[in-house]
């Protein structure tokens, strides 16, 4: 993505009271800069999208991208399938980062059927999908309605439809988690950040970004009926995950269109 925005200086100044992390205006400008420079191996993901879709995903497919930021899942996908291939929808809440999308993808890949929408993913009406990616999503949700989330886009994807699943996360053991924490701001420290922008940034995340276990992730997709899930990347304390739909699964009773 050849968008250009400038560099995340967010949290470079003491402030006296750190508010909640939002996708505001001052996000959205940074936000290329900022995933870049805080997720470890976030182009490696991005990179397989396409791959894996290639793999994947038949003809014509729809693909949902919830919690589409700047979209670039979609250009992922366009980057390694032609026009003809896919049809995406990309859902945020933040109406900022859906009009930058807008902007971004009629510019770099205006031949390929992608609409960007602003909505909450927990209460759409969600179309029969080959494909459904959450990257860096779930977490920002309350943990009590993740398992809803999970169970509806389970019921939209067709059989043999994937869900890929991107998300920070948090060791069970107390000394590995406290590791891989600390070689996280470790690798924020090589990428430019601050000790202060490193402090203040996780305050402003605090009860807004609540991670869970990798176990966790496994468990929810499984009760949700997925047949396979693969945990196919970590780096640090950030995982994605590919959960499968088998292909004779039957559309549960609950119908992809109820709102949770």
């Amino acid at each position: 993505m050849t968008d250009a925005s400038y560099r995340d200086a967010i949290f470079s100044t003491p402030l006296d009271r750190v508010a909640s992390f939002s996708f505001d205006e001052r996000v959205v400008a940074c936000f290329p800069d900022m995933v870049r420079r805080s997720i470890p191996g976030y182009g490696q993901i991005l990179g397989m999208f396409g791959v894996i879709a290639e793999r994947h995903l038949r003809h014509a497919a729809h693909v949902y991208d919830l919690g589409c930021s700047l979209g670039a899942v979609g250009l992922a996908l366009a980057g390694r399938l032609p026009a003809e291939a896919f049809e995406l929808t990309g859902v945020d809440l933040s109406l900022t980062m859906i009009g930058r999308a807008r902007e971004i993808a009629a510019a770099e890949s205006p031949d390929h059927r992608m609409q960007f929408v602003e909505g909450d993913i927990r209460h759409l009406d969600y179309r029969a999908s080959g494909m459904i990616v959450l990257n860096f999503t779930l977490q920002f949700l309350p943990p009590a309605d993740r398992d809803a989330v999970i169970d509806k886009l389970f019921a939209a994807l067709e059989p043999g439809g994937i869900l890929v699943l991107s998300e920070k996360i948090v060791a069970e053991d107390e000394q590995e988690n406290a590791w891989l924490v600390e070689r996280y701001h470790d690798f924020k420290r090589a990428n430019g950040y601050s000790e202060m922008e490193i402090s203040q940034k996780r305050t402003a995340l605090e009860n807004v970004l609540v991670p869970d276990t990798l176990a966790a992730h496994h468990a929810r997709l499984t009760q949700a009926g997925f047949s396979r899930v693969t945990t196919w990347f970590q780096y640090l304390n950030f995982a994605s995950l590919v959960a499968f739909k088998d292909k004779d699964a039957l559309i549960g009773a609950k119908a992809a269109t109820q709102d949770a």
